[in-house]
């Protein structure tokens, strides 16, 4: 006979946003270069993150008019893995801290 499986303790009523380790005020950010072209930002945009056309386009002429834009937000694991994906597709991209409000 097989024992029964130990079912993990469940805590009621825990916030999330409050656990230890959770950090979701992060930022990836794409700086300008003047390498790639606008089209091709605005295709990267679409193809990784699935902006529509419109919003990859308003994040691109931020890249190229401000010098960069925020083209994601969340644990700082995912924004790595988001600026690491931009490295891969060329574009120069950071992590930060997101200021406070």
């Amino acid at each position: 006979m097989t024992p029964p499986l130990a079912t993990p303790d469940t805590v009621e009523g825990v916030d999330l946003l409050d656990a230890p380790g959770f950090d979701p005020d992060w930022q990836t950010v794409v700086w300008n270069d003047p390498v790639n072209l606008m089209s091709y930002v605005v295709h990267v945009f679409r193809t990784y993150f699935g902006y529509s056309e419109a919003e990859a386009t308003r994040l691109m002429k931020g890249v190229h008019h401000d010098g960069h834009a925020v083209v994601a937000e969340g644990m700082r694991e995912q924004m790595e893995l988001h600026a690491q994906a931009m490295h891969d597709y060329g574009l120069w991209a950071t992590v930060r801290k997101a200021p406070r409000a």
